[in-house]
């Protein structure tokens, strides 16, 4: 571990102390007796070099400046600095929330746990403990830790967000909404798949009632429901709520190429369109397999291939693959062409041209 350490640079932001008894410090992911201090901000600690090097990778290489006022500054009497110190508690909330779900967009689930490990401590300590106000915590952590197979630890998360629920009254449908679709993750992936129905019927029904029925938020419900009625050898049934999903979104992507919404293909998690490409990586991901399950039946629906494989040449023309858009333009063209007179036809057509003459432009300076 230090050779490892000493490669990437990490040895020069710990120090080994040893703190007098009753003034003992703990590790910041595990709450053991710390005996390594970060030398940049000095206000963190860690039980050993190897939860320093997972903390810095996953979140304190961007918070440490953050934390030297809010830690160095227990007991503020003065009335203004407290709101200002609340501010900095408050912009370390969001920072935590948005590289926690940037990590597990991206599959870096270990890399995640830091990052929602800070964010619920410092969410008790500016909301308290049991509050609504620690839900996105608990579900960000049981995310994390349902993608490392770590189902005792999602449990008990999961456990705490229902004790959450219960005790606030006022919690509204966003919330239900996200607490049953990580409750049916759960019991899809503990096999308990009746379950997982009931928790995902539910996520429908609550996200509908904050987001609408044909939203793509509440797409994503009928998704993982769809998933399990095809585990559960109900593939009639499946692929009618694939179809619900993929129409969805293909009204979604029809409606951002008209107002000409473009996306950028690297942005940072702090911006505001942080949100939209973790949701358009998800949402491949989706595409994909609904595409991937429907190329695999024995009777194939010319229509719904040629529905799936547009919204995908849609979904990366937004992010300006145009590659990607050419092979999924091409599939969804051979597809639309089995049909007689389809109505993807032509728009599939005018999509595939867009890109060629994209493609065929002049790039700046290249003259």
């Amino acid at each position: 571990m230090t050779s490892k350490l000493q490669a990437s640079g990490l040895t020069s932001n710990i120090m080994p102390l040893a703190f007098p008894r009753g003034k003992e410090k703990f590790c910041e992911l595990c709450k053991r007796e710390a005996y390594l201090q970060c030398t940049q901000c000095q206000v963190t600690f860690y039980c050993d070099a190897k939860h320093q090097q997972a903390d810095w990778v996953g979140i304190h290489e961007r918070i440490c400046h953050l934390l030297v006022p809010i830690r160095s500054q227990i007991d503020i009497p003065d009335q203004a600095a407290r709101r200002e110190n609340q501010l900095r508690k408050t912009k370390l909330i969001e920072i935590c929330r948005l590289v926690a779900q940037s990590k597990l967009s991206e599959g870096k689930h270990e890399e995640a746990l830091p990052a929602a490990h800070c964010l619920l401590y410092t969410s008790i300590d500016v909301h308290g403990p049991n509050t609504i106000q620690l839900i996105p915590a608990y579900l960000l952590l049981a995310e994390a830790n349902m993608g490392l197979d770590n189902l005792a630890a999602v449990a008990e998360l999961l456990s705490q967000a229902e004790w959450a629920v219960l005790k606030s009254p006022e919690s509204g449908p966003l919330i239900q909404h996200q607490l049953h679709r990580s409750l049916g993750r759960f019991h899809t992936s503990a096999g308990n798949l009746e379950d997982a129905l009931y928790h995902f019927a539910n996520d429908i029904y609550f996200a509908s009632e904050e987001y609408g029925l044909d939203s793509i938020t509440t797409s994503k419900g009928y998704f993982l429901m769809a998933d399990i009625f095809v585990r559960q050898g109900k593939v009639l049934i499946g692929r009618s709520l694939y179809s619900k999903v993929a129409q969805t979104w293909h009204n979604h992507l029809s409606g951002l190429l008209k107002t000409h919404v473009k996306i950028p293909q690297n942005c940072d998690v702090s911006s505001d369109s942080f949100y939209e490409i973790s949701q358009q990586v998800e949402m491949d991901e989706m595409l994909r397999a609904m595409l991937e399950f429907e190329q695999k039946q024995f009777r194939r629906d010319a229509a719904q291939t040629a529905l799936l494989a547009h919204c995908l040449a849609m979904l990366w023309l937004l992010r300006g693959d145009f590659q990607k858009v050419l092979g999924f333009g091409s599939t969804a063209l051979q597809a639309s062409q089995q049909i007689p007179k389809h109505d993807l036809t032509e728009s599939i057509q005018r999509l595939l041209q867009q890109v060629q003459s994209l493609q065929t432009e002049p790039q700046p300076g290249s003259g």
